[in-house]
């Protein structure tokens, strides 16, 4: 199984970094990862920002040469991970930005005369981890599930991938959070995984 794991903090001394060990932690001792690659999108200094004019065109994303990079690393991984923080109850913008450029229409998707297009990354599964300052529990009661419902339906189901797998992590910033705990937990996740 072939890894790639996509982190989205800026801040190397946060607690979304020491999840990423975690992964790494658990991954070097699970024989079924035989490969593992880590994309720091604020690290790589990834540019976010959408531009589109008479020259770049939006329906030719898919053949941007500045995310070819981006593109094969996606096409090689069985697995991807995440790894980013809730903030205002969605993912980070540097993550909607790297979505918006790579989940484009001819690479990920294809577009058919259906009500859905044709997904084209099928057969890859991904991972979410998330943390928050909130309670475990606000995503669900106060914002519908809109986190899962923007990564899970409106995002991978569109482009194909069916399984995905939620840690979301509440009272991140509090010292009842229980932080060590979620951190084995992911550790343990890791080590274990088969497919």
């Amino acid at each position: 199984m072939k890894v790639l794991v996509v982190y989205t903090h800026p801040n190397h001394n946060s607690l979304n970094y020491s999840f990423l060990e975690s992964v790494l932690k658990g991954s070097e001792s699970n024989s079924n990862i035989t490969e593992l690659q880590v994309l720091d999108l604020y690290e790589e200094g990834f540019d976010p920002v959408l531009v589109f004019h008479e020259h770049k065109r939006r329906r030719d994303m898919h053949k941007d040469v500045h995310l070819e990079k981006y593109r094969q690393q996606l096409l090689w991984a069985d697995k991807i991970v995440f790894i980013y923080p809730i903030w205002w109850g969605r993912p980070p913008a540097m993550l909607l930005g790297y979505i918006d450029q790579l989940f484009a229409s001819n690479f990920a998707y294809k577009d058919t005369k259906g009500l859905f297009p044709e997904g084209l990354l099928q057969g890859k599964t991904v991972v979410c981890i998330s943390t928050m300052k909130g309670p475990t529990f606000y995503p669900l009661l106060w914002l519908n599930n809109a986190h899962k419902v923007l990564m899970k339906r409106a995002l991978f189901s569109y482009v194909g991938i069916k399984r995905v797998k939620f840690f979301e992590f509440g009272n991140m910033e509090s010292r009842k959070g229980k932080q060590t705990k979620k951190l084995q937990k992911i550790d343990r996740y890791f080590q274990r995984l088969t497919r």
